[in-house]
């Protein structure tokens, strides 16, 4: 069975919408050692609408981050949207058709390699709670960003997790990796 993963960049005070604004100068060598290691274990990658939208019009022509480019851009894509319509133009992307859920459940029973969920708050955490995400990454940057969306949220239901590896970045990052606790 394939796994499921995702990563998202976090802050201290557990931001995780638009990194780009607090990241500053704290990725390193280490996170992009992490990265580089998702790259090379993953062949399929969701992603929601905001994310899908926000990505393809970066990706395709992005002239920075060339190694994340090379990856992102022929990778399979699905996309989970109630109001997008097909085909979809950027490279290798498909929407999913019926529940995303089930739909990645399935893609969980096929062959090949890792599938990650990028960007996609809303997603991460539908699935993640759901069971169907295996391991939850959080690159939590040494930063307090004030404002923006957060991953987890105020009536959440209670989930106890796993702690499945954690480690520090030379920069001051801590990347802790979270399964859900079945018990």
């Amino acid at each position: 069975m394939r796994k499921v993963t995702a990563g998202l960049f976090h802050s201290v005070d557990g931001v995780v919408q638009d990194p780009f604004k607090f990241q500053f100068d704290s990725f390193d060598e280490d996170l992009g050692k992490g990265l580089t290691k998702m790259i090379n274990t993953v062949d399929t990658v969701v992603l929601g609408r905001v994310s899908y939208q926000e990505w393809a019009q970066y990706w395709p022509n992005a002239s920075r981050d060339e190694d994340f480019a090379a990856f992102i851009n022929p990778v399979e894509k699905f996309v989970a949207s109630r109001s997008l319509d097909g085909p979809l133009e950027w490279e290798n992307s498909h929407l999913i058709e019926g529940d995303v859920e089930e739909f990645v459940s399935d893609l969980k029973s096929r062959d090949g390699g890792e599938i990650a969920v990028c960007g996609s708050i809303s997603l991460v955490r539908q699935l993640f709670f759901a069971g169907v995400l295996d391991e939850l990454t959080l690159m939590t940057h040494p930063v307090i960003a004030g404002n923006g969306r957060r991953i987890f949220e105020e009536g959440d239901p209670v989930h106890r997790l796993v702690l499945e590896d954690q480690y520090a970045t030379s920069k001051g990052n801590v990347v802790t990796t979270y399964s859900l606790r079945k018990d």
